[in-house]
């Protein structure tokens, strides 16, 4: 059987794959990442990289993937829901492949589990968080609480340990009556683990930034996207 193969632009210059992308989907799907160069998480940072989306796509195209997706989620969503619909059409359409962005995939993700009105953590700054809050509502989300940990650098997010991440989501629970389900968004966090144990501790489903964008980089691409023992979102 053929390897499927899957295109991703990230904000780190160094275009790494993001570890849940392998953790996922293993051997079955091999993934390829361009960089943006993000400077910061903050809307100046991404202003700087936003307008060569489209180039990186466009050279994915060129290695032969068969579906490209935007690995960021405030990448996507900071400019609001319509603007993050734009850009995916925008990827599509330059490169004649299906294509998502993260804010895609958080959306689908919690729709997919019937949640509507969620706990909300984040990494972010305040600005950031702004920003999320806007674009959740306007994709007819209820957020509840929502709390960041106010980070703003790039390689700082992907070191917080499965520990904070937990603590995270209990505070954003606890504060959120009747919440239907836990969103955690940012997609340098590495959450397979914290992910796991808040539904087991709370019962909920839990939907996470990195992971979701995966799972619906795979459905693009018409490939199956379940991975059982990740998590609600992919049983």
């Amino acid at each position: 059987m053929t390897q499927a193969h899957l295109g991703l632009i990230v904000p780190p210059a160094a275009g790494a794959v993001p570890v849940d992308g392998p953790l996922l989907y293993g051997d079955r799907i091999r993934f390829t990442a361009r960089g943006l160069g993000l400077g910061e998480i903050s809307t100046r940072g991404y202003t700087e990289v936003i307008d060569s989306v489209i180039e990186k796509a466009l050279a994915l195209a060129a290695e032969g993937v068969s579906a490209v997706s935007l690995m960021g989620t405030s990448l996507s969503f900071f400019r609001g829901a319509a603007f993050n619909r734009q850009l995916q059409q925008d990827m599509a359409r330059a490169t004649g492949l299906p294509c998502s962005t993260m804010s895609d995939a958080i959306v689908g993700g919690l729709r997919s589990l019937g949640v509507r009105r969620v706990a909300v953590a984040t990494a972010y700054i305040d600005e950031v968080n702004v920003h999320l809050r806007r674009y959740l509502e306007d994709s007819d989300f209820e957020p509840l609480a929502l709390q960041g940990l106010s980070i703003a650098d790039v390689k700082a997010v992907g070191e917080v340990p499965t520990a904070v991440l937990v603590d995270l989501c209990s505070r954003v629970f606890d504060a959120s009556p009747g919440a239907d389900g836990i969103l955690i968004s940012c997609g340098g966090l590495v959450t397979l683990d914290a992910v796991r144990e808040v539904e087991a501790r709370y019962g909920v489903p839990v939907v996470s930034s990195s992971p979701a964008g995966f799972r619906d980089l795979v459905r693009c691409a018409g490939l199956d996207p379940r991975s059982p023992g990740n998590g609600r979102l992919f049983d």
